[in-house]
């Protein structure tokens, strides 16, 4: 199973009721290179943990989950 990181993102914000706009503000993009963030299937390491740290989230855990589970 490939994880497609830029759903997980999306997923997460919506979940947390936060907009595009915030995030974006939050990591220091513009909302229209969030939404490539949101199309990506993979993600820099040092983006992915900005992002996770804006979120309040530990999305890296979708790789380690699937990791264990092989």
């Amino acid at each position: 199973m490939q994880i497609h990181i830029g759903n997980a993102i999306r997923d997460e914000l919506r979940r947390q009721g936060h907009t595009n706009t915030w995030l974006a503000e939050q990591i220091g993009v513009t909302p229209r290179a969030l939404q490539k963030i949101f199309h990506k299937t993979s993600i820099d390491t040092q983006q992915l943990a900005t992002i996770c740290t804006a979120l309040h989230a530990d999305l890296f855990r979708l790789y380690s989950d699937q990791l264990q589970r092989r």
